[in-house]
């Protein structure tokens, strides 16, 4: 399936996954020390990683933290 075969709820999820995945390859085993590191709460950032909607700014410190481009986030979604 292309990406605008999918419903926004299922772009959302596999995006949630992404971020878990790639969180997990950069050393964070916990969601709770990234969240940390973003000022996050540990509930706001454990939604996103489960298929909630935010903002593309929160993305974007996502990306920059984990030292990734969007092109990279993007390209297995």
């Amino acid at each position: 399936m292309k990406p605008h075969e999918f419903s926004d709820e299922e772009l959302l999820k596999r995006i949630g996954l992404r971020l878990k995945k790639l969180r997990k390859e950069k050393g964070y085993a916990n969601y709770e020390h990234l969240a940390y590191e973003l000022g996050m709460s540990r509930s706001a950032y454990w939604r996103i990683e489960s298929g909630a909607n935010f903002e593309l700014k929160t993305l974007l410190r996502i990306c920059r933290l984990l030292k990734l481009n969007l092109n990279d986030f993007f390209k297995d979604i």
